[in-house]
């Protein structure tokens, strides 16, 4: 069975506690749980998150050979040309997400080093980001 990685970058272990408005009430742990279940068993799901970004380049540079990624990198789009450049040695579709509408946030916030090296982007949708990235890798198989 095909690999997928899930990345989420800082802060998303806490998910629940965060503004609702933005980040929806589901915990990452919930978040998960669906994304499991709309998966179906159809890709071998491999979950991580960190609050560091060396941990995050390592599990990209350690997965290079997986179906597909699926990453959240949180404050880390804007800010991050480290995992950036890990993302650039993955061959494969990469999908990104987030909860909230970035790119109608904050001005800092529309800074993203990583939504041109990926294949699709779902953002705006809290957890419904999530299932809309594992539909879109499912369509591809």
């Amino acid at each position: 069975m095909a690999k997928v990685l899930i990345i989420n970058g800082p802060n998303l272990n806490m998910l629940g506690q965060r503004p609702k408005d933005h980040y929806g009430s589901l915990t990452l742990s919930e978040i998960n749980a669906l994304i499991i279940k709309e998966n179906a068993n159809h890709f071998e799901l491999d979950f991580f998150q960190s609050n560091s970004e060396g941990e995050i380049v390592t599990k990209i540079q350690n997965s290079l050979d997986v179906a597909g990624i699926i990453i959240n990198p949180a404050a880390y789009t804007h800010t991050s040309i480290a995992i950036r450049d890990a993302l650039e040695l993955y061959r494969g579709p990469i999908v990104e997400v987030h909860l909230s509408d970035v790119d109608k946030r904050d001005d800092f916030r529309k800074i993203n080093f990583i939504r041109d090296l990926c294949t699709a982007s779902f953002s705006g949708k809290k957890q419904d980001s999530y299932l809309d990235a594992i539909k879109y890798l499912k369509k591809l198989k």
